[in-house]
């Protein structure tokens, strides 16, 4: 297999025990690369330092809208901070996880925002896409992609199965990535939402340690499960294994700018 796992977190503390085991495995579970994406300054730190120990871990920084500073005096240093983080990785592909999430953090909307929007403008500054986190924060989140514009476009990670987020985010050029929950018996409008994705706007990702798909719900994920995805995709789009496969490793070095 040639799989590309285009979000994952193998900087999360629940690898702390076996994380170097699990990496060295996964490329003989067919895993070719994979992005661990940074969400505060420390796991940015994290996935760099991953990124430069393997050839095929890449990496993304950022600040995740559950992890900004409650005043706008410490979000400025948060932004410096990841500013710096940049010149001290060569593989880092993108801005992210970055976004609104209104589940969560309900009390610091106003920070979220201007975090978001501090970030697209970053990312622009750096030339590299975005990886979108948004959760119950639907039409704040277009809107704020819709007046502030997205040079090198970017990802819906994990995206949420709305019609209306699909079809908006397709609008402005945006990558659909999915996640374990596709596979999920309950998943309500998963299967449309895969037919509503052109190919070439499709990616895949597990999310990983979290969100793990049929049949180890419940259990740790990680990267090499992003088959199930693949598996499920290739079920929906009536096409084999293969081809979706290849479909999603090409859509995925592509978004990334990765050879």
């Amino acid at each position: 297999m040639k799989l590309f796992d285009s979000h994952c977190h193998l900087n999360d503390e629940k690898y702390n025990e076996d994380r170097k085991e699990l990496i060295e495995n996964l490329r003989k579970q067919g895993v070719k690369r994979l992005v661990t994406a940074g969400y505060s300054i420390e796991s940015s730190k994290e996935a760099i330092k991953l990124s430069k120990e393997y050839d095929f871990i890449y990496a993304t920084i950022g600040i995740s809208p559950n992890d900004v500073p409650k005043t706008l005096e410490d979000l400025d240093k948060d932004l410096n901070n990841i500013k710096d983080l940049y010149k001290e990785g060569e593989k880092i592909v993108a801005v992210g996880e970055i976004g609104l999430d209104y589940y969560w953090n309900t009390e610091n909307k106003e920070i979220q925002k201007e975090a978001f929007k501090r970030q697209i403008e970053l990312a622009n500054n750096l030339n590299l896409p975005i990886q979108i986190h948004t959760r119950e924060a639907i039409a704040d989140t277009l809107e704020i992609l819709k007046d502030n514009k997205v040079n090198r476009k970017g990802i819906f990670h994990c995206c949420p199965f709305n019609r209306e987020l699909v079809k908006e985010g397709l609008k402005l050029g945006f990558y659909i990535s999915f996640a374990g929950p596709t596979t999920f018996k309950n998943s309500k409008n998963a299967v449309e939402i895969i037919k509503m994705v052109p190919d070439d706007k499709m990616l895949v990702e597990t999310d990983s340690p979290y969100l793990s798909p049929e049949p180890f719900r419940g259990k740790r994920n990680d990267p090499s499960r992003v088959q199930y995805i693949i598996k499920k995709i290739a079920e929906v789009k009536e096409k084999s294994f293969e081809e979706i496969e290849k479909m999603v490793y090409e859509n995925a070095n592509t978004i990334f700018n990765l050879k």
